[in-house]
């Protein structure tokens, strides 16, 4: 069963610019996230996903863009 999503892509958005911002200050990618998604309120494994699709989506990393995704 799919659990439903309650954060809206506002909170998607700042939580993953977030992330991009401050990935600096900390020793790794997971770190950021790890510090960042208990202030937004949800698990780092979700704002991982999060951070990798928008990665995805503007070709920083490798993978299926969301609008391809869609067309299928």
């Amino acid at each position: 069963m799919k659990k439903s999503n309650h954060f809206s892509p506002e909170v998607r958005e700042r939580a993953v610019r977030m992330v991009q911002e401050h990935r600096g200050e900390y020793p790794s990618l997971w770190a950021a996230i790890e510090s960042i998604a208990p202030k937004i309120g949800c698990v780092p494994q979700t704002l991982n996903e999060w951070v990798k699709r928008v990665e995805i989506d503007t070709g920083a990393r490798a993978g299926i863009k969301t609008t391809d995704l869609q067309r299928l």
